[in-house]
């Protein structure tokens, strides 16, 4: 094809990872036509280089140190984890790299997958260069979803891109574990992949330059994930800035605001997300390129009635899969709005993502585990809410002292006095990850205390720390 092809949809969607699959999923689902316009592998980066790369690494470490707490199990899993065989784990998990399982999904709901980089090219229209150079213009009747997610942001140091730095990409999907690694940053991918690597057999060394780690948790969550860290051998070391880095006849070095000097065979930088707009014709649109699109409940950009931002690209919550609860809610107003029905705008609504604002959980996956729902004790308190934070030490819970011997944990809830509901909960420990959802439903669902006194837990569970929680908020 030599000439432009000119294509009409009523809805096109820009990014074909999971959040712009799940927009497809609804707008197919209601009966529109919809095209799909991706650059690289269909999946995006959760399928291949962030949630299912990481958490299958992950796996097998939180899996040892569960199975070494347990005696009469201990004595078996002393020795190193067999990395070979966890990376090639994580590799069946990305499906090698391959978007053949997906690319068939898509097929199957009936979207046209249209391979290429995507430009808006005016109102309503992307137009598509496709990997040979030719071109076509996709013009959407109803919707343009954005769904092009957020790339990794490298600190503006003199000679970086010659050290050839990890991102979390390189972090994800590294043949090998490096002898020495550097992690810069204190969040999420710095602490998930520092827990990994140390365990596949790397030295670690962690650089935060904040006084803690996970500060959008509750304090307690990072201090506990230090602790674990220094105690699996990682060197963490807060406060630490980092002024320089170079390569030395394959040595990294860097040098801390303190002066002191760190080799390393590679350097993570885990430093922040940057939206991936920089190249997609917001200029063509009067927007500012690189920007964040700021949006309605709805997911529909702001200033406009055509125009929607899905995922991470709209920053109201950075995580997948409250992208892709965006993604139903945007794919639904999109339906609502072409078929002309009311949308349905009020706060949980089926047309509003008001869980974007209240009830937005997360599961850290270190050793401990961190997960979080809704606010934490001073996130409530800048809020102006009336709270109390009442908290529990998860070790004295039945459940956890049969889940590990030497069971460390803790649970907050912070609970709005006023109305006698929970606006956060936060559990760090081992195993807790599974527990975040019950703290969901009960943030989201805004279930009163003493409604929740009737949700029994099931003995001997850790989950028996609810009852332990509601205890405590009545006895104090």
């Amino acid at each position: 094809m030599t000439e432009t092809e000119n294509i009409a949809y009523d809805v096109v969607v820009l990014g074909a990872g999971p959040v712009g699959e799940n927009v497809a999923d609804r707008t197919r689902a209601a009966g529109l036509s919809t095209a799909v316009v991706e650059s690289e592998l269909v999946g995006g980066e959760c399928s291949y280089w962030a949630c299912m790369p990481s958490k299958a690494l992950l796996r097998p470490v939180i899996a040892q140190a569960d199975a070494r707490r347990l005696p009469g199990l201990s004595a078996s899993v002393q020795g190193p984890l067999d990395t070979a065989a966890v990376l090639a784990r994580r590799d069946y998990f990305t499906s090698n790299w391959k978007d053949d399982g997906q690319v068939g999904w898509l097929d199957s709901i009936g979207a046209d997958l249209h391979r290429g980089h995507g430009r808006l090219s005016g109102e309503r229209t992307v137009t598509v260069t496709a990997p040979d150079g030719t071109r076509k213009v996709l013009t959407a009747r109803h919707a343009v979803a954005v769904c092009t997610g957020t790339t990794a942001v490298l600190p503006g140091l003199p000679g970086l891109d010659e050290v050839r730095p990890w991102t979390s990409r390189e972090a994800t999907s590294a043949k090998a574990a490096p002898g020495r690694l550097v992690v810069v940053g204190g969040g999420v991918v710095a602490t998930e992949m520092a827990t990994a690597w140390q365990a596949l057999g790397s030295r670690v060394t962690l650089l935060v330059r904040g006084k803690s780690l996970l500060n959008r948790m509750e304090p307690f969550a990072g201090e506990l994930v230090a602790e674990a860290l220094t105690e699996a051998g990682v060197d963490v070391r807060t406060g630490t800035s980092v002024e320089a880095v170079t390569r030395e006849n394959g040595t990294v070095v860097v040098v801390t605001g303190t002066g002191d000097r760190i080799e390393a065979d590679e350097i993570l930088f885990a430093t922040g997300r940057a939206p991936h707009t920089d190249d997609i014709g917001l200029d063509t649109i009067g927007r500012k390129p690189g920007s964040w699109l700021e949006v309605d409940d709805s997911l529909r950009v702001t200033g406009t009635d055509w125009l929607y931002a899905v995922g991470d690209v709209n920053h109201r919550a950075l995580l997948t899969h409250q992208g892709k609860y965006q993604a139903r809610i945007a794919g639904a107003a999109i339906a609502a709005r072409a078929s002309g029905t009311s949308v349905q705008a009020d706060p949980w609504g089926a047309h509003s993502a008001t869980a974007d604002h209240d009830a937005v959980p997360q599961v850290v996956f270190t050793d401990p585990e961190a997960a979080s729902v809704g606010l934490t004790l001073a996130e409530a308190e800048q809020a102006g809410h009336r709270v109390r934070a009442v908290d529990y030490d998860l070790a004295s819970v039945s459940g956890a002292g049969l889940y590990a011997d030497g069971y460390r944990g803790r649970a907050r809830m912070v609970v709005d006095l006023e109305r006698e509901i929970l606006l956060g909960v936060t559990f760090v420990g081992p195993g807790v990850g599974e527990l975040i959802h019950s703290a969901t439903i009960a943030v989201a669902g805004q279930v009163p205390i003493s409604r929740l006194w009737h949700a029994v837990p099931a003995y001997p569970t850790i989950s028996e720390v609810w009852l332990r929680l509601l205890e405590a908020y009545r006895d104090n």
